[in-house]
Formats: C-alpha cells, sequence, structure tokens
C-alpha cells in the first residue's frame, strides 16, 4: 500500500470513529478494504483511495468506516463481568433506586448484539426481583450493519456455541433453519440506535450501568480520555463502568476510578458504586 494511501485512510478512521492505525496494521485496509472496492466497481484500494480523496464521497466513506470497525464479540464474553452484574449491581440498585423504580444500561458499541441480549437474559432471569421496574438497555454501535444484525437476534450455531450456556440456549432460542432465532422477549428488551462514541452522548440521557468494553483498546490516549469523560457526565455518582480486561482509566482520566476488588469495573472519580 502506497504511503499516501495509508496515511489517507488512517487519518479519516481516527477522525470519523476513533480508530488508530500503526502502519504495522495496513494488512488490516488491504483485508477490509478490499471488498469496498469491489462493491463500487473499483479496481482496487489506489482507485478507493482517490474517490475518497478527489470526490469525498460519503456512501464510500461509510462503508470503509464500516468495514474497519466491525468487531468480534459474542454471549457473556469474560463472565465475570455478567456476574458482578447480576450478583452486586442489579441488587445493590434494586435498594438504591426504590423511588424512582427506574435503572438504565448502556452497551456502548454492542457490535452483533451478544452483550446486551446477555444482560437482557440475566434480567429476565431475574424478573421476579424486577416486577414494577422500569429496567432499560439502550444498545449502540458505529456499524448500522451490526445494528441490523443485532436487531434480528438470528445467530449461527457457531455464535451461539461460544459463551451461551446450553439451558439458556433451549430456553430462550429457537432453531430457524441453520440457525437460531433469539426469542422475542428478550428482543424487545434492548433498544438498539446508531451512535459514534467520537460524539457528544448527551442526547442519550442518564445510565445507572455502562458497557464499554474492549473499544476504546483501539483508541490513542486523547480520544480515551475525551470518551471516558463523556460517559462520566452521563452517569450519577453511584453509577458503574465495565470496561474490557485489557483496558484501564488509571494514567488516563480522573473522571473514573477502579472498584476495589472488581477487576473491570470502575466508579466515578467523585463517586462510590457502594459494593
Amino acid at each position: 500500500m502506497r504511503v499516501q494511501d495509508f496515511e489517507l485512510l488512517s487519518t479519516l478512521l481516527k477522525k470519523r470513529s476513533g480508530l488508530v492505525l500503526s502502519e504495522d496494521k495496513s494488512y488490516l485496509l488491504e483485508t477490509r478494504l478490499m471488498p469496498v472496492a469491489r462493491k463500487h466497481a473499483l479496481k482496487g484500494l489506489e482507485e478507493l483511495c482517490e474517490v475518497v480523496r478527489v470526490k469525498r464521497d460519503e456512501t464510500v466513506i461509510s462503508d470503509i468506516t464500516e468495514a474497519m470497525t466491525t468487531n468480534e464479540t459474542l454471549f457473556f464474553r469474560d463472565t465475570r463481568p455478567f456476574d458482578m452484574f447480576r450478583d452486586h449491581l442489579i441488587p445493590n440498585l434494586l435498594e438504591k433506586r426504590q423511588s424512582s423504580r427506574r435503572i438504565r444500561i448502556w452497551c456502548a458499541a454492542c457490535s452483533g448484539g451478544q452483550e446486551p441480549y446477555s444482560l437482557a437474559m440475566i434480567l429476565k432471569e431475574m424478573q421476579a426481583k424486577l416486577s414494577g421496574w422500569r429496567v432499560e438497555i439502550m444498545a449502540t454501535d458505529i456499524s448500522v450493519e451490526m445494528l441490523d444484525k443485532a436487531k434480528s437476534g438470528l445467530y449461527t450455531q457457531f455464535e451461539v456455541q461460544r459463551g451461551l450456556p446450553i439451558t439458556l440456549l433451549v430456553k430462550y432460542f429457537k432453531q430457524n433453519g441453520d440457525k437460531w432465532q433469539l426469542d422475542s422477549s428478550i428482543r424487545s428488551m434492548i433498544q438498539f440506535r446508531p451512535f459514534n462514541l467520537m460524539e457528544n452522548p448527551r442526547a442519550l440521557g442518564e445510565f445507572d450501568i455502562v458497557f464499554c468494553r474492549n473499544v476504546l483498546i483501539y483508541f490513542d490516549q486523547d480520544t480515551k480520555k475525551m470518551v471516558l469523560d463523556n460517559i462520566a457526565k452521563m452517569m450519577p455518582k453511584d453509577g458503574a463502568l465495565f470496561l474490557g480486561g485489557a483496558e484501564t482509566v488509571l494514567g488516563v482520566t480522573d473522571s473514573f476510578k477502579p472498584v476495589t476488588g472488581r477487576r473491570g469495573l470502575y466508579q466515578r472519580g467523585d463517586g462510590d458504586v457502594g459494593i
């Protein structure tokens, strides 16, 4: 790949999605963007870059961004955050939110929907305790393609075998040809909408619990700080933030601090989750 083309695409992706690509990752551009070039009847990456450089075709730019930000996920990924969510955070909020009887949860960068659906199944299993409560799960992603997949609730055999307990598969999924269809009672618990973490999330409202896992690793330090600072402004002082196992707030921002003894869980710098 030509140096000028790599610089064009890496600058574009940083601006549009926060994704930072080092030169040793240029192979990812070649692997993921060749299908985009073919889709637009272009001969290769050089011609694709010329369309971006000269025409600034928004459809092409959107397809490039989507192709580079589609990430893998699975049900109940890493297990521990979901255990903390079920065993500690929700019971804690049931005590603290007695007056409003409302809990709001945000899954940022939800990809194919496995994370929010994992949370929804946990809440469904707790429905007796949640009777009379309004629990909202909002799931967002920059990729419209991934959001469409998530909304469908349709997964391959390979996808349901990764992390999903067999008891929940039997209880909440039905086989549909060679795929598995998630029950509408679970799908209806999630509100999916497109959102770019480079934007101000104020319009989304306030959230008691935020899952923003395995996305900050793709950002540079300044972008990580911006995203975390924005999330902190959307949470009450006893709000909880989950990050991925390879992510941290330490050395990035003072808006959050780790919750002692709860790996991957963070609270506002001026707050206290209380667990």
